[in-house]
């Protein structure tokens, strides 16, 4: 298990585990997740009015792993599909969303890359984002926050993959789908995700 005790002064949006808490509610009950929160020293959900330590985030999900292993990247998709939806509503203006919405797939893709891009910061904490724009579209993340210090033998960036995927369905294509392809939870030097559409 991840220990979280020394701050590293990363930072991660709260939705990262604003959006997991209620999944786990409803997946594992409110007991189960209060205890898995609290095991890490957070009592509380986060109210969205502050940045999360990076080392916490990457505790609770890692714990979450090893605790349910039979759900966790169920429960992870589902959470970060709702992140998606929360960017989508309180975070890009409604004009904006339109505008995407009208231009050819390619250019949305472009735009929309360059607004993730701008905004790295709230879900990569000390990691650090490269993107690709085109089809597929790439964005690569290294030395992961959210992973760091996991040793597996395949992709388990489930959240970060189901943000990029409700905001480029929402946004370029609906049939856009997104398959990370490395991790660094393998060893790799970066988590690569492809996001392709027809």
């Amino acid at each position: 298990m991840l220990d979280h005790s020394g701050l590293t002064g990363g930072r991660i949006g709260p939705n990262a585990l604003m959006q997991l808490a209620p999944v786990l509610d409803r997946t594992e009950g409110e007991a189960a997740r209060r205890a898995l929160f609290a095991a890490h020293g957070l009592m509380e959900v986060p109210d969205g009015s502050a940045m999360i330590d990076e080392g916490l985030v990457a505790a609770i999900h890692q714990d979450m792993r090893l605790r349910f292993p039979h759900e966790a990247r169920s429960m992870a998709r589902k959470a970060g599909l709702a992140t998606g939806d929360y960017i989508l509503a309180n975070r890009i203006p409604a004009p904006a969303r339109a505008l995407l919405r009208t231009l050819p797939a390619p250019l949305a893709a472009r735009a929309l890359t360059r607004a993730i891009t701008a905004h790295a910061w709230t879900f990569c904490g000390t990691g650090r984002l490269a993107a690709h724009p085109g089809h597929p579209t790439v964005f690569e993340i290294a030395a992961n926050p959210v992973v760091r210090g996991e040793i597996r033998m395949r992709p388990i960036c489930d959240w970060h993959a189901a943000v990029f995927e409700r905001l480029f369905s929402a946004l370029v294509h609906r049939q856009a789908r997104v398959r990370e392809v490395t991790c660094c939870a393998m060893g790799h030097d970066a988590c690569r995700f492809e996001i392709r559409w027809k």
